[in-house]
């Protein structure tokens, strides 16, 4: 079968070389009985413990993503409630690779049930699980094939151990049986720039060595391709990368219409790449990395330090400050509740403050005190508003802490259908798409196979993205989106089309947005809109709309 398959395409480009499976994970041996508890126990430990040195060890060879990734892993498998639920379990006659898995397990059930980020995070524990017992077998660890020629890497899912050691030049592109388009996976490829399929069902009928064409834009891996197929992939790619080249400074459409382009900011070590890239701003700077693992939160000083760094590092540019977004799959023992039993539609975001209102007093106080020597022009949003009385009630504190500029991040259905009196009380409005998707289509965006409804190009996430942004004309108030949608040039031009007049993305994906409004005019990015809005679903939006385009690329 030489049909295309398909799946949810991570970046841009393709790429085309042989396939390489993924090695397997150790066979689970039969139980066996425990005969001395004390040495199946100290087993168990070790074994855990060489995980966590590998992913250190991992951790210090990389930087970026990679890093923060590989971190995380070392701290979930280092967590002593795990080592104390696996000894417990061989304490009580389970043989110790029984037990490991049976603790992981228990875990990642759990991390289903909280949800959201933490769902996304369930695989991660079952690669920490397949290493962890392998180091007690004695096995070869699940890793990275090794064929000694460039290869195209197909996998169940991939761990971010191993996807944050890829290597782009012996790694030519990705294809993953599971995982969406905000799993580690996807993150990782797309900061390599590698391109990349995930959630691709039909993957687990690739054997090793057959040669395939991936195109990461589109989705889609071709087995078998002609030489055609590969000669205009080669030429499509040079062309694009020729066009984003040639394009550099403020986004504007082909008859000048202005469209920001910003970068997104969520850690310190993202800022020296963010500040040197060619923005405009910052279109959303989290803030959480501050709040993330503490007991208690962070005082006034330390808050203002480090985001007088930032806007240091972009005086005279936009920075969009995002406040506190806990809750969901960001719960902190200072701020959210541990017992909620649906936390993605819970106390989160916005309405953390009702519960402690110190938190985002403490906050705007620290921002305020940066924005005053910083040199940046400091826009504030609160995440989760759903009703105007709250998007009128924090314009009010962020006002009443000298700093100029109030948003509303719209990523509730509510609030886009009420955008019009949200731009009374608000300056401006930034779209979340990825949380606008979910709570549109009650969709849980960690599900792969939900991955159709939480796909940005749904007319439907459409048709309130143009709610929003109308009401926003209306008023005068400038609005951006801040999503993963933001970085794919196609959408992009559909979204200027529908009113958006900034866009925020990773640096990397800026030059081919900034290419792709400069061949187009506003009218057609408007007549792409309207293509796209009466589409019968994503797939057929986005075939419409690039049939339009492809001539461009």
């Amino acid at each position: 079968m030489n049909d295309p398959i398909r799946g949810i395409g991570v970046g841009t480009g393709s790429a085309a070389g042989p396939v390489a499976r993924m090695a397997p994970v150790p066979a689970l041996p039969a139980p066996r009985p425990v005969t001395d508890p004390a040495a199946e126990t100290a087993a168990v430990r070790t074994a855990l413990a060489a995980v966590v040195t590998d992913l250190e060890e991992r951790a210090a060879r990389v930087t970026g993503p990679g890093f923060d990734v590989l971190t995380a892993q070392a701290l979930m498998a280092s967590d002593p409630l795990l080592a104390d639920e696996a000894t417990g379990l061989v304490e009580r006659g389970t043989d110790g690779a029984h037990a490991l898995t049976a603790a992981f397990d228990g875990f990642r059930a759990a991390l289903l049930t909280a949800g959201g980020h933490f769902a996304e995070r369930a695989a991660d524990l079952d690669d920490l699980r397949d290493r962890a017992v392998a180091h007690l077998l004695g096995l070869p660890v699940p890793g990275l094939p090794d064929p000694g020629h460039p290869y195209v890497l197909v996998a169940e899912d991939l761990a971010p151990a191993d996807t944050a050691l890829l290597d782009p030049a012996r790694v030519l592109a990705l294809v993953t049986v599971r995982g969406g388009p905000t799993s580690h996976t996807a993150i990782l490829a797309k900061a390599l720039g590698v391109p990349a399929v995930v959630g691709c069902a039909g993957a687990v009928g690739l054997a090793d060595g057959r040669y395939v064409l991936v195109h990461g834009a589109d989705g889609v891996v071709e087995p078998d391709p002609s030489p055609e197929a590969l000669e205009r992939a080669a030429e499509r790619d040079r062309r694009r990368r020729e066009l984003s080249a040639a394009v550099r400074g403020p986004g504007r459409t082909a008859d000048g219409h202005p469209v920001a382009l910003l970068v997104n900011l969520g850690a310190p070590h993202e800022l020296a790449g963010a500040a040197g890239a060619d923005a405009e701003g910052v279109g959303l700077f989290r803030t959480e990395f501050l709040f993330l693992d503490r007991a208690e939160a962070p005082g006034l000083a330390e808050q203002a330090a480090a985001y007088r760094e930032v806007f240091a590092a972009f005086a005279g540019r936009r920075v969009v400050v995002r406040t506190l977004d806990a809750g969901a799959d960001k719960p902190l023992p200072f701020a959210t509740a541990a017992d909620e039993e649906n936390p993605a539609l819970g106390v989160r975001g916005l309405r953390t403050a009702a519960r402690d209102p110190r938190l985002l007093e403490t906050q705007l106080a620290a921002i305020a005190e940066a924005a005053r020597t910083g040199g940046a022009q400091v826009w504030v949003m609160a995440p989760m508003v759903s009703v105007p009385r709250e998007a009128a009630e924090f314009a009010a504190r962020v006002r009443a802490h000298g700093l100029p500029l109030a948003g509303a991040m719209i990523e509730v259905p509510a609030a886009a259908l009420r955008a019009d009196r949200l731009a009374q009380v608000c300056d401006f409005f930034s779209i979340g798409t990825n949380d606008l998707a979910q709570y549109t289509f009650a969709a849980d965006r960690t599900l792969g196979s939900l991955a159709d409804l939480l796909d940005p190009w749904q007319p439907a996430l459409l048709t309130l993205i143009a709610t929003a942004a109308r009401a926003a004309a209306e008023h005068g108030r400038p609005v951006s989106v801040c999503g993963e949608a933001a970085a794919d040039p196609d959408l992009a031009l559909v979204l200027v089309g529908l009113g958006i007049t900034s866009l925020s993305a990773a640096p990397s994906a800026l030059p081919e947005v900034r290419a792709a409004l400069a061949a187009h005019t506003l009218a057609h990015c408007r007549e792409l809109a309207e293509l796209a809005l009466h589409a019968d679903d994503a797939a057929d939006a986005r075939a419409k709309v690039r049939s339009r385009t492809a001539g461009s690329r």
